[in-house]
């Protein structure tokens, strides 16, 4: 399970260490493509995006929304092998979706990881906070049964 928020630097090359506590689950490569509701990025291990795949697989082409949601995470979808220093290289096309420039936010989120911008993570944390404040008594029957 992948957990916490770390900053990180991409290199100029666009190129990004993932932390050393994650390389060993990673090490068997990993597929990063687009956030659909956020606009960050999503890293998942081989086995976890293969999984996804074959559930997209299954995803009608007639459907509009299915369709779009099939073409946008497929055609993102970019395989990433970690070199020898635990460095993963993000395309140019994502990095600019992710509008990614030097400082990232590398944030685990139980299966996957989530690719931001610094800037953009730091005030998107703020509006979810401003947002689940005003809306607390609105709590799915999922989220009044979590202890937290």
């Amino acid at each position: 399970m992948f957990s916490g928020a770390i900053s990180i630097s991409l290199d100029n090359k666009g190129r990004l260490a993932i932390p050393t506590r994650y390389r060993e689950s990673l090490s068997e490569g990993m597929v990063c493509t687009i956030g659909l509701y956020d606009p960050c990025l999503t890293l998942y291990s081989m086995s976890e995006w293969k999984c996804i795949e074959q559930q997209l697989a299954t995803l009608s082409t007639i459907v509009e929304t299915e369709r779009r949601i099939k073409r946008l995470l497929l055609g993102y979808a970019t395989e990433c092998l970690m070199d020898n220093s635990g460095r993963i290289l993000l395309s140019p096309t994502l990095r600019t979706y992710a509008k990614l420039e030097k400082n990232i936010m590398f944030v685990g989120q139980s299966n996957k990881f989530e690719i931001w911008d610094e800037a953009s993570w730091y005030q998107q944390i703020n509006d979810d906070i401003t947002a689940l404040s005003s809306d607390i008594e609105n709590l799915s029957d999922n989220l009044k049964s979590l202890t937290i």
